[in-house]
């Protein structure tokens, strides 16, 4: 969201396809989602990670933080998970954030297989780091945490699997920049 004079980049189509793409990692999340019981906190593992590579690949960095930290928050709202909502929309946000930042970083514009991959990566390790943490604060407990880092993983090589193929696919048909 560049402004130039006063005024923001970010026009009503940016606002749309935000929209839609919050709407999508809400769905991704909420339907599309297996319950662990493995974890301290219940454990979730989830397709909205792959929804969020997309927003963040396919539609650039503040498309996809914004859609990632609305989307999920919005789960955690609307799921029985509120007391996450504010953590998830900070990590997620950053999350998205970071990975859009660097797909589109030496002018790769998210065409890069590889480049994306190491995003997802990078991004993955904020998402873990911070998942983590937010246990140990809600739970104050520094060990029990661990046990939700395996779904955390799984959730990132799902979008590795599923996410970085479907962007490279998207990237022939969305022209944005």
């Amino acid at each position: 969201m560049e402004l130039i004079k006063g005024k923001s980049k970010f026009k009503t189509k940016d606002m749309v396809e935000t929209a839609l793409l919050t709407a999508l990692i809400f769905v991704a999340t909420s339907f599309i989602n297996i319950k662990l019981p493995i974890a301290a906190n219940g454990g979730l593992v989830h397709l909205g990670t792959v929804m969020l590579v997309i927003a963040a690949v396919v539609f650039g960095k503040e498309k996809g933080a914004i859609a990632a930290a609305v989307g999920m928050a919005i789960f955690d709202l609307s799921s029985g998970w509120a007391l996450w909502a504010p953590f998830t929309f900070v990590i997620r946000g950053i999350m998205g954030y970071i990975l859009g930042a660097i797909s589109y970083s030496n002018n790769k514009k998210g065409e890069s297989i590889i480049v994306n991959i190491f995003a997802l990566i990078v991004s993955g390790a904020w998402m873990i780091a911070g998942y983590y943490l937010t246990e140990v604060i809600l739970y104050g407990n520094w060990i029990a945490p661990i046990s939700s880092i395996p779904g955390d993983i799984t959730q990132i090589v799902m979008a590795i699997i599923i996410g970085i193929p479907m962007c490279k696919i998207l990237k022939k048909y969305v022209k944005y920049i």
